[in-house]
């Protein structure tokens, strides 16, 4: 690596040591109200339904999508 090279990986590394970090106040308690049972099978379903739904029907589709037309 030459040396300019370096001179500038140095010089753009120097600029983010020396910018302030500022770390966010988290404050954890406990839930106010236990999920459910019925919450909990809402969440999962509902889950289930935006991400492995879609992706399962491109895999089972997949031959299809590979023909030209």
């Amino acid at each position: 690596m030459s040396l300019l090279a370096v001179q500038l990986l140095r010089g753009l590394t120097g600029l983010t040591r020396r910018l302030p970090v500022q770390r966010a106040q988290m404050h954890s308690k406990p839930p106010r109200e236990e999920l459910g049972t019925m919450d909990v099978a809402v969440g999962l379903t509902a889950c289930f339904l935006c991400c492995l739904l879609p992706s399962g029907w491109v895999l089972s589709h997949l031959e299809s999508y590979k023909k030209r037309e």
